[in-house]
């Protein structure tokens, strides 16, 4: 059996495909799993669990299905998804997970998280998720009318195009301290994480031993998946 790891797959509306491929993901290969974990970015913008969006039925619906299989379902939140809310994982009868969570798998200690938090390098980015993860803050923007959240969404997704386009590569990515402090914060060897949609596995030094960062992919043309079974860790593509 094996755990497997998903994350950034943006799902929209406008992305028919890689929600095609999700769903068939989720009635074929996710089933024979021990468990499903989704690190975040699910969908390219969240704004309330109240969204009527038919799409975020569709997923829901799936996802349960998947659950009542047999298969539990984890989620982190990712930055694109950060106001995804207990409603919402109710209907699809997953768990949210803390932002850092570490897992004990077939003998091995794997710590999971969006990777957000890894890029340390982008001040602006890390003070703009300082100000929307303040609890006061969310509280009022879902307070709001729905027309008026996704006005606002779509203006913060514009502009996030436009920062990142002026931003390097190299500032975009993690930071190679960043990752070895928080392996050594939680005494793991293996970490594995989305957010940058560069998927490759990193050895590492961390806590003195030899280890492995293992980065998710983004599901534009392909999916992506971390398989961790009791023999090994393997970085897969999922073709549509």
């Amino acid at each position: 059996m094996a755990t497997l790891f998903i994350a950034d797959l943006h799902l929209q509306t406008e992305e028919p495909a890689i929600t095609a491929g999700f769903l068939r993901f989720l009635a074929g290969t996710a089933r024979d799993a021990d468990a499903l974990y989704i690190l975040g970015d699910l969908f390219e913008a969240w704004i309330g669990d109240d969204d009527p969006n038919p799409l975020h039925h569709e997923i829901a619906s799936a996802i349960k299905s998947l659950v009542d299989h047999g298969v539990p379902c984890f989620f982190i939140h990712g930055n694109r998804d950060f106001l995804l809310g207990k409603r919402f994982a109710r209907q699809c009868g997953m768990t949210l997970l803390a932002e850092e969570t570490v897992l004990e798998l077939y003998g091995k200690r794997v710590l999971i998280l969006h990777g957000d938090t890894l890029c340390t390098d982008d001040a602006g980015y890390q003070a703009f998720r300082a100000k929307v993860h303040q609890p006061w803050l969310q509280t009022l923007f879902l307070a709001l009318p729905l027309f008026i959240r996704q006005r606002i969404a779509a203006k913060m997704r514009a502009g996030s195009k436009v920062a990142n386009s002026s931003k390097s590569v190299a500032i975009m990515d993690v930071n190679p301290q960043a990752v070895i402090d928080v392996m050594e914060k939680h005494q793991v060897q293996h970490l594995i994480h989305g957010h940058t949609h560069r998927p490759d596995i990193h050895p590492l030094t961390a806590n003195g031993e030899p280890a492995f960062r293992y980065v998710l992919g983004a599901w534009h043309s392909e999916g992506s998946m971390v398989k961790v079974t009791s023999d090994d860790i393997e970085l897969l593509s999922l073709p549509f």
